[in-house]
């Protein structure tokens, strides 16, 4: 590999960039382990996919919004670099796949001169900020959470307490109490309040915290039912330092925030996050919210072509279904739907240069996986359908039971067991043959994932599927478990899908058919989906599904998965969306080392905290080396403190003034003060050159023996 040089503007990015390409150079040079540069390059956006040799890189944007001039230079990324689909995932990001390795530094580089990253966008990070699509244009809203997520956003990334935690950590910003950002599913939640005090309105959010989905889901805990707007960032900073601290490492099944509070309880995790607010970088953090720059709408009166519109009904209902009057008044929003939400880069740049006289230069990808268009005169809804309507692209139904909701499954997904853009694809077939009218139908959502882990949401669907499998006859076939009644309550609260049974997976439509006839027939004037469901219950759906799950009358077809032409195996890699462990003890070392670098940089910019953070990273991954040296396995920050003074510090073999966990706490016990910040470096120094002397003399024993 040739050295890389970037020309960006940016030197925190542009040293971030090269870094990238020099790992890669000493990975391929058999110079770093795999264990060591995959969670690097995770944390970077780069994800190691299904099919060997290639790449999915995942593209952070925050809250999902893109400007025209980003939507366009992505297309263009993914035309170079990948094959030139987009896909729009459920946490508002755009995901390329098919790339090479070697070119992911020089993609991430043409990326920045539009300010579009993928640093964070995988790995044990703060992943992704989503927000409501509609925030700042939402009638429903309080006020604009934008600002606020943007801020969050731009406060963690590249942030010393979250580069290297036990897994991931995901927040979410709701506009308003119909929560269409699904906070009670994330780790932090917001959701926008408002309270008079002394006459004057003051801006809050409710906070909920420790919410999940994957294969053991929860609802999150309110933690607040007011927190004034400039506490927000400390908060979730002092959350993130427990979960950093505390936080399982070994087994990353265990491993999110949902498990540790679970494990020591909402109390205990809220006093361990109120001890660490005096070593906080800040103790308040306001948002400029006047000062936010407004989404400008596009000039009234543009000269536009000629257009005619093929389907005038289509039209009307597209019109009912997917467009809405924003809180500004003269103006709407459209959302399309993008089935499975894959777009090609060629119908992006279309669509840009046909709608940019007429939309506001601010697309939001959604929650569901399509796009949501803002700022548009109602005179040009009829110009902007017809664009819509020649790009194939002028479904009705947006977010409706006909929008169905998949992740990209065995397509690219190393966990994935069966397909779920096959199945979702034949369920909308379902719908728009059989059910057309459910396009009006915005109370059930079908979700759909490729195995349990719920990259696609199935565990909060009203009607959910994941792959899975089954075995007849000494062969396996493909399988669909099938989950009913989750969903959206409001303002922060949800309903978590029961698992109702296992069928084949070519039963799919079969299953939809039995459950939307029964629905249709059964229940009573005006009863909402999971109404029907909570009056007849459990048993009711399991009985009425179960013919479905026979396995007595298989075809050949059956063994056969959607989009396949071959027998169905199952072939689950190891998955990478929460990293690996990293146990090699020279690498730690290694990284200890790194981190001593990292906190000497961060003095130089008077960035007193991040170089006490630094200064901490070092004393536990030296520790923890040590600790691995002779066997003593460790589980979390809090375990590898205790396990140090245990065997090392009280047994006399590696002494210390005081005790380890004494030394390394001082991180929450003092103001991150330059005076602090030096003496805490030296600290940790002192520590680590101790640490080579003794596994130095180690080895040398051990050679000697």
């Amino acid at each position: 590999m040739q050295s890389f040089r970037t020309e960006l503007e940016n030197p925190i990015v542009e040293k971030d960039i090269i870094e990238l390409e020099q790992k890669i150079r000493l990975y391929r040079e058999g110079k770093m382990s795999d264990d060591k540069f995959r969670s690097l390059r995770l944390a970077r956006g780069v994800y190691g996919q299904r099919q060997q040799g290639v790449q999915m890189v995942r593209i952070k944007l925050p809250y999902g919004k893109m400007t025209l001039r980003q939507w366009k230079r992505i297309s263009d990324i993914s035309d170079e670099y990948s094959t030139g689909n987009l896909h729009l995932t459920t946490r508002q990001d755009i995901q390329i796949h098919f790339v090479s390795l070697e070119r992911t530094p020089e993609l991430w580089a043409k990326l920045e001169l539009d300010d579009v990253t993928i640093r964070e966008a995988c790995g044990n990070t703060v992943r992704n900020i989503t927000a409501s699509d509609t925030a700042g244009i939402d009638p429903n809203e309080p006020f604009d959470v934008t600002p606020y997520a943007d801020a969050a956003f731009r406060y963690f990334l590249r942030n010393p307490i979250c580069q290297e935690m036990g897994r991931k950590f995901k927040m979410a910003f709701s506009s308003s109490t119909k929560d269409t950002a699904l906070t009670f599913m994330h780790d932090v939640g917001v959701i926008p309040k408002i309270r008079v005090v002394d006459g004057k309105e003051v801006r809050g959010f409710k906070v909920l915290v420790g919410g999940g989905l994957g294969a053991q889901p929860y609802l999150a805990k309110t933690t607040f039912e007011f927190l004034e707007a400039d506490q927000l960032v400390p908060y979730i900073e002092s959350l993130l330092r427990v979960f950093d601290r505390h936080g399982e490492r070994s087994s990353r099944h265990k491993a999110r925030l949902k498990f540790l509070i679970q494990k020591i309880g909402i109390e205990e995790f809220e006093r361990l996050a109120k001890e660490e607010y005096k070593a906080l970088k800040v103790k308040t953090y306001p948002i400029d919210h006047a000062a936010w720059a407004e989404t400008t709408p596009p000039a009234a009166n543009p000269a536009l072509p000629a257009f005619t519109i093929r389907d005038r009904k289509a039209f009307e209902a597209w019109k009912r279904t997917n467009t809405f009057e924003q809180k500004q008044a003269g103006f709407f929003g459209a959302y399309i739907r993008v089935p499975l939400g894959n777009i090609s880069s060629t119908t992006s740049r279309s669509l840009i240069e046909k709608l940019e006289a007429v939309v506001a230069d601010d697309v939001r990808v959604t929650v569901n996986q399509g796009l949501l268009l803002k700022y548009i005169r109602p005179e040009h809804l009829e110009y902007v359908f017809s664009v819509l309507e020649e790009h194939e692209l002028q479904k009705g139904g947006f977010d409706s039971v006909a929008d169905i909701t998949a992740c990209p499954g065995t397509d690219t997904c190393n966990l994935a067991i069966s397909s779920s853009t096959g199945i979702a694809a034949a369920l909308e077939d379902v719908i728009r043959d059989e059910f057309p009218d459910l396009i009006y139908n915005n109370d059930i959502k079908i979700k759909i994932s490729g195995c349990m882990n719920s990259c696609g949401q199935h565990g909060l669907a009203h009607i959910g599927f994941h792959g899975s499998s089954l075995k007849s006859g000494g062969r396996v076939l493909p399988a669909l478990q099938v989950l009913l009644g989750g969903g959206v309550l409001s303002d922060g609260e949800g309903r978590v899908s029961d698992k109702v049974l296992k069928v084949p997976s070519r039963k799919g439509p079969d299953v939809l058919r039995a459950l939307l006839h029964n629905y249709e027939a059964n229940a009573q004037k005006g009863e909402l989906f999971n109404d029907y469901y909570d009056r007849n219950g459990e048993k009711y759906f399991y009985e009425l599904l179960k013919p479905l799950a026979d396995l007595t009358a298989l075809s050949d077809g059956d063994f056969v998965d959607w989009g396949q032409a071959e027998n169905y195996s199952t072939a689950i890699g190891v998955g990478e969306c929460a990293g690996v462990m990293i146990d090699l003890i020279a690498t730690l070392l290694f990284e200890a080392e790194e981190k001593l670098d990292w906190a000497t940089q961060s003095f130089a910019n008077n960035a007193w905290a991040d170089g006490i953070y630094h200064s901490y990273a070092c004393l536990i991954q030296t520790a923890k080396s040590i600790l691995l040296d002779e066997n003593v396995n460790c589980n979390t920050q809090h375990g590898i403190m205790n396990d140090f003074d245990k065997h090392f510090v009280e047994t006399g073999k590696f002494p210390v003034e005081g005790t380890f966990r004494a030394l390394v706490l001082q991180i929450n016990q003092h103001e991150p003060t330059e005076s602090f910040a030096k003496q805490y470096f030296q600290q940790a120094k002192a520590f680590f050159d101790r640490a080579q002397q003794y596994r130095a003399a180690r080895q040398s024993a051990a050679a000697n023996a």
